[in-house]
C-alpha cells in the first residue's frame, strides 16, 4: 500500500520535530484509508521526553470518540528521533501494539513511514501530493 501525504503535512512534522527538539515530538496521523489528512500534535508525557514518547492519553481517547462521531479516523501516530535514525528503535519496538496503524518518525529532515504489524514495522512507500 502506499500513503498518500500532501506536501504541508510533510513540512509540519519536520517542523514540529524541530520544534521539540532536543524532546521526541509525537501525535496522532488521521486521515482515511491510505490518505493522511493531518498530523495532529500532542504533550508527550513519557518521564524521558528526550529518548522516548508517550502520547497524551487524553488526546488518544478525544481522537477515537471524534472518529466514531464521523470525524477522520486514528490511522497511526508520528514522533521524532532527535538524535536518532527515522526508523524504529528498540524502544518503538517494545513498545509496539502490532496494530497495523502507520508510524511516522521524523529524524531531522527525513520522514519514514511504517506498518506496526505482526511481524514487525515494514516499511511504507508514499507519494506527496500538492493538496
Amino acid at each position: 500500500m502506499e500513503l498518500l501525504v500532501t506536501r504541508a503535512l510533510l513540512h509540519q512534522l519536520r517542523d514540529r520535530a524541530a520544534a521539540a527538539h532536543p524532546r521526541e515530538a509525537c501525535g496522532i496521523l488521521l486521515g482515511r484509508d491510505d490518505r493522511i489528512a493531518e498530523a495532529r500534535g500532542c504533550a508527550n508525557v513519557h518521564p524521558d521526553p528526550a529518548s522516548h514518547f508517550e502520547i497524551d492519553p487524553q488526546a488518544l481517547i478525544d481522537a477515537h470518540r471524534a472518529a466514531r462521531a464521523g470525524g477522520p479516523a486514528v490511522i497511526g501516530y508520528y514522533h521524532s528521533h532527535p538524535q536518532g535514525a527515522a526508523e524504529p528503535s528498540a524502544a518503538d519496538r517494545a513498545s509496539a501494539a502490532c496494530d497495523g496503524r502507520v508510524w511516522a518518525i521524523i529524524a531531522g529532515q527525513e520522514v519514514c513511514f511504517w506498518r506496526d504489524g505482526e511481524r514487525g514495522f515494514l516499511p511504507l512507500s508514499y507519494s506527496v501530493t500538492d493538496g
